[in-house]
């Protein structure tokens, strides 16, 4: 996603990262940045929420409606402030 943002929106930058032989290591930095946010944010929504292990033992229709909302949230959050940056 960073990738094709960069060459959507930041012609000069991905021109530059691609010359200097650095553009895939930032996009592999960025994912990974991307991944640790997502995985933490999750975690922080799960717990702030109630959504637990047992929540799915014993309504998993709830805890998965729960669990698409909170990773659907994170999502967005990440690709605000990392990916689309």
């Amino acid at each position: 996603l960073h990738k094709d943002y960069l060459l959507k929106h930041k012609k000069v930058l991905f021109t530059t990262l691609l010359t200097q032989g650095k553009l895939y290591q930032h996009c592999a930095d960025i994912e990974k940045q991307a991944r640790d946010m997502f995985d933490t944010l999750v975690e922080q929504m799960k717990k702030s929420e109630g959504v637990t292990e047992k929540l799915k033992e014993e309504n998993q229709l709830e805890w998965v409606c729960l669990m698409q909302n909170i990773e659907t949230r994170a999502r967005e959050i990440v690709c605000k402030d990392i990916i689309y940056t």
